[in-house]
């Protein structure tokens, strides 16, 4: 009898056991709730957003130059886009910070691992780099305009110092945080430096090195924008930065308010359809889906 329940026992602490390995099986929320829970927040704080704006306004407690209606900014914002001129800016602004951003993670990605692996090379220009990331990359833009003219070049030599330090910092944060057995088990299977590097640092690393490459963007965006309204000349052509410049020096603040709304509207575009889907890719993979 004792034996019997001693058996039952530890087959219930194995049942038991199992079930904690096994990966849990979570039920997806409907649409409607998920809409409810995702989209709708932002959409009822934008809607306050315009309420409280719409409301400051009409009590005219600021002079309409100073604030305008949220009418008199979307009645700008639906004339650039019927002129075209929306469109023109915002590819102009967009791929150069597209092409930029990946110009950096080529240059980051290696100096990351490079800094995080060789402690020489940590001592010698771990410091700068964190200095570099800590620098407003607004510094940059006037030694641009001396150096290379106000050319394209300039543009994207101030995405590149804006970027670059912060995707750096993030790979090496990550890799920083691998546990030490995962690269000693690559060394005992034999993988060379190249192949640990692909398949077990970068890997281990990708979280860190994704918060990396989200302050990066964030980065080579404000970058951007900052070299686009100090730095213009008809070569460069008109960026979002430049009609924000252009409605300033013209005293239309409407024009200004919507290439605000646009910039805005491109930084957070690119946060909920590129690297909010990465993200939720990474943690699910992890198991870590209670964070999503």
């Amino acid at each position: 009898m004792a034996t019997q329940r001693l058996d039952n026992d530890l087959a219930a602490v194995g049942a038991g056991l199992d079930a904690l390995d096994a990966p849990t099986q979570e039920q997806r929320p409907s649409p409607g709730r998920r809409f409810v829970r995702t989209a709708l927040p932002p959409l009822v704080a934008f809607a306050l957003l315009l309420g409280v704006w719409q409301a400051l306004w009409a009590l005219a407690f600021w002079p309409e130059y100073q604030l305008p209606s949220p009418g008199s900014v979307w009645g700008s914002v639906a004339e650039a886009i019927e002129t075209g001129r929306a469109v023109e800016v915002l590819w102009t602004s967009v791929h150069r910070a597209v092409l930029g951003f990946l110009t950096a993670v080529l240059i980051a990605t290696p100096l990351g691992l490079l800094i995080a692996k060789v402690r020489v090379v940590r001592a010698a220009i771990g410091s700068l780099l964190t200095g570099l990331q800590s620098l407003p990359s607004v510094a940059w833009v006037p030694a641009g305009i001396l150096w290379f003219g106000a050319t394209p070049t300039t543009i994207y030599f101030v995405v590149l110092m804006g970027s670059v330090p912060s995707i750096a910092n993030g790979l090496v944060s990550g890799v920083d945080q691998i546990p030490p057995l995962l690269p000693r088990v690559g060394q005992a299977l034999g993988a060379g430096k190249v192949a640990a590097a692909r398949h077990i640092l970068l890997p281990a690393a990708l979280p860190g090195y994704l918060a990396g490459l989200k302050q990066g963007w964030a980065f080579s965006w404000r970058s951007l924008m900052a070299a686009e309204i100090i730095a213009t000349s008809p070569q460069l052509g008109e960026g979002l930065g430049q009609y924000l410049h252009n409605g300033s020096s013209l005293n239309d603040i409407s024009v200004v308010i919507a290439a605000i709304f646009l910039i805005l509207l491109v930084g957070v575009g690119i946060e909920l359809l590129v690297f909010r889907p990465l993200e939720r890719a990474v943690l699910r993979a992890r198991g870590l889906t209670g964070a999503l």
